[in-house]
């Protein structure tokens, strides 16, 4: 998926095409922990689905519940829900900086053209 040490950078098109795909893909993995969370609040704390939707971004956001909960099962998911929310945050950003990340560093890697070993 990315180009090696050894290989050429690619242009800055193919960049932005790339950092697309990984923001599209980072979209999804949001998405889908958002349904989790959307489940578990309906499921186990009996909340309407526009209720449960709140409480699962608030979680995911960092911002804490919005609705108070009365059910150990419910107070139970949204403590780990919590708890890997941030994991998956924090995985999200990296799926996204993956790219620019790699980008700069293997600009820092590239061979000097004139092959004095001085940059430039």
């Amino acid at each position: 998926m990315y180009e090696s040490y050894d290989q050429p950078m690619i242009t800055r098109r193919a960049f932005v095409v790339r950092l697309v795909k990984h923001f599209v893909l980072t979209l999804g993995i949001l998405f889908v922990w958002l349904a989790i969370g959307v489940a578990g609040y309906a499921g186990f704390a009996h909340l309407k689905p526009v209720d449960a939707f709140l409480n699962a971004a608030m979680i995911a956001g960092g911002m804490g519940p919005v609705d108070i909960l009365t059910d150990d099962a419910a107070k139970i998911f949204a403590g780990i829900y919590a708890i890997l929310s941030g994991v998956v945050i924090i995985g999200a950003a990296g799926v996204v900086l993956a790219p620019v990340l790699h980008r700069v560093l293997h600009a820092l890697n590239l061979d000097d053209s004139d092959g004095d070993g001085q940059p430039g």
